[in-house]
């Protein structure tokens, strides 16, 4: 038997709720009965992509660790194999090929934060040493290691991305539409506004569905080339300063967290010293390192947000694997809505 990762576990966590092992969180509440739950929801047969394209923000900027794609053609040879004539190889062949090859940062886009994306500096052994550890007490440097470049594989040897893409990522999604109260300018939404904007939409929140927050702010990066500073300064975001908004995040019992913006709380650009140890998000360090919620962001939910006002609905089924590459921290994801 595995001696235990952790005799302390944060204030406020559930490690080990779902099992010394546990990796995939929250997720284990996406049962079938969620599915089913998702199911019935379906009622038009329409479906919207929640997906960006990949290559936006455009300008860059967000977080100047991320890159976008870079696409290129695959190689044969030297030779491009791009428009490729069978018939140079094979007489009289007269298939022609395309085939390309991109590389790209994780977490530019659309996408998933794994559970392996944000740990802590915690004193889990309860030895007056802290130590860096992740969600349920998996650990920098035996868990958690720097990939080498040309790795197939990423860092994660726990809390790896595969982990969420192994689900399926299928419940039912709730969407709750801040832009359509709070409109484009940059507001920080807490506790009591979420409140008052889930009773006048007649919002229900229960155990395992997957929240998804509208703020515009995709949809305004969608329509603004360069990702302009006005724009990043745009559309509402979730107050994680305030603990009450905090523990409803906790105690409303949702799956995975969702929002159309680049952080879903607000990401601090210059931070300052901290007057006490604790997290600059706080929200992240709540979802991802204590309670083993999945975090998607920059999703592309107006036409979906405006599609559910003017039939009167929030909820709708969500279908949202990440891309299934090993031991990565985030992935790509291509969600898709269906009503």
């Amino acid at each position: 038997m595995n001696a235990p990762r952790w005799k302390k576990r944060p204030p406020g966590s559930n490690w080990g709720d779902f099992g010394p092992d546990d990796q995939k969180g929250r997720l284990n509440w996406l049962t079938p009965d969620k599915v089913r739950q998702g199911a019935a929801e379906v009622r038009e047969g329409l479906s919207f992509s929640l997906s960006l394209p990949l290559d936006v923000p455009r300008g860059g900027g967000l977080n100047a660790r991320r890159r976008p794609p870079a696409i290129m053609p695959a190689l044969l040879g030297d030779k491009p194999y791009f428009g490729y004539r069978a018939d140079e190889q094979v007489a009289n062949a007269t298939d022609v090929v395309c085939d390309d090859s991109f590389c790209m940062h994780s977490q530019f886009s659309t996408q998933w934060d794994g559970l392996s994306h944000v740990g802590g500096v915690f004193d889990a052994d309860d030895d007056g040493v802290p130590e860096i550890v992740f969600y349920n007490g998996f650990r920098m440097g035996e868990h958690l290691r720097v990939p080498q470049e040309g790795d197939a594989t990423g860092g994660a040897h726990a809390l790896g991305i595969e982990v969420m893409a192994q689900t399926g990522v299928q419940g039912r999604g709730v969407l709750i539409d801040l832009r359509r109260h709070f409109g484009d300018a940059r507001t920080k939404v807490g506790f009591a506004q979420l409140m008052q904007v889930m009773e006048a939409d007649r919002v229900q929140v229960e155990r395992g569905d997957i929240v998804c927050i509208h703020t515009g702010f995709a949809d305004l990066l969608l329509n603004d080339d360069g990702g302009s500073p006005a724009t990043v300064a745009s559309a509402c975001v979730l107050d994680s300063g305030d603990a009450r908004l905090l523990q409803w995040i906790d105690e409303s019992g949702l799956a995975a967290l969702v929002a159309d913006n680049h952080a879903i709380e607000e990401r601090p650009q210059h931070a300052q010293p901290l007057a006490q140890p604790g997290a600059l998000m706080p929200l992240h360090e709540l979802c991802l390192f204590k309670l083993g919620i999945h975090l998607g962001e920059l999703w592309h939910l107006t036409p979906l947000a405006n599609w559910l006002h003017a039939h009167g609905r929030n909820r709708f089924l969500l279908t949202a694997p990440p891309l299934h590459i090993r031991g990565l921290v985030g992935a790509p994801a291509n969600p898709v809505a269906t009503v």
